[in-house]
């Protein structure tokens, strides 16, 4: 595989970002907005209600998880739109009619949709967890952050369940001719995150670190599938043809 014509088809995905206001505005604003209102959230608790400790560190901890939930949101409206939306933009066929190859293109519109969301998600985290030490440092006398449960998750829970609603969107954006068709099935591979906060809220699945560990290794089985899908998936020469027809 040449990651040069990869790397090609992640900036002009970039490029075809940048015009798009929505994308743009979630890229910006989600991430301060759970930043900073989740610690909100916490300091209100200990402020108003005077939670005891153990319940602000079990907080903490499930609050970290929204950031895997915010990796795989992200992407949804950019791999959507990477295949989708230059279909509808006639810009795609170009690149096609090149020699690059399936695995090379899939692989660079992957990572147009990746590396946006990623660094978005990251440097929510940024924020987040100096503010959560801030807000309740009095009350637990210590530094919540960096603990093993987020260094987990930082270092393999979130860029792995990313990656996984990046390629999951590829399929789906290569398969379908709508906008509002592939953001609406793409958020789909948001319902098993969710499943998963709301088992841990509920002590089924403590969010501890092996609990986090075995779900990255599924996680990443999942992501290494859904790349060979969409190879097998991917209609090269239908695009094409209706391109022609066009």
């Amino acid at each position: 595989m040449d990651l040069e014509y990869s790397l090609t088809a992640a900036v002009k995905g970039f490029g075809i970002f940048k015009r798009q206001k929505n994308i743009l505005i979630s890229l910006v604003s989600f991430p301060p907005i759970l930043s900073i209102g989740l610690p909100a959230v916490i300091w209100l608790l200990i402020t108003v209600r005077s939670i005891p400790t153990g319940v602000i560190t079990v907080l903490l901890n499930a609050f970290s998880f929204y950031f895997v939930i915010l990796a795989c949101f992200l992407p949804i409206t950019l791999a959507s739109y990477s295949i989708v939306g230059e279909k509808i933009e006639k810009s795609l066929e170009p690149l096609l009619a090149t020699p690059i190859t399936d695995s090379e293109f899939l692989f660079g519109k992957s990572l147009a949709a990746f590396l946006p969301s990623i660094a978005a998600t990251y440097a929510g985290i940024v924020i987040f967890m100096p503010l959560a030490d801030a807000l309740t440092y009095n009350k637990l006398g210590y530094l919540f952050f960096l603990n093993g449960t987020m260094t987990v998750i930082l270092l393999l829970t979130l860029p792995l369940s990313c990656m996984l609603s990046v390629e999951m969107n590829v399929i789906i954006s290569s398969r379908v001719n709508d906008l509002r068709t592939a953001a609406e099935l793409g958020a789909l591979v948001l319902l098993p995150f969710g499943a998963i906060y709301v088992l841990s809220e509920l002590d089924f699945i403590p969010l501890n670190e092996v609990n986090l560990l075995m779900i990255s290794v599924f996680v990443a089985a999942v992501d290494v599938f859904l790349f060979y899908l969409s190879r097998i998936t991917f209609r090269r020469e239908e695009i094409l043809a209706e391109s022609k027809q066009e």
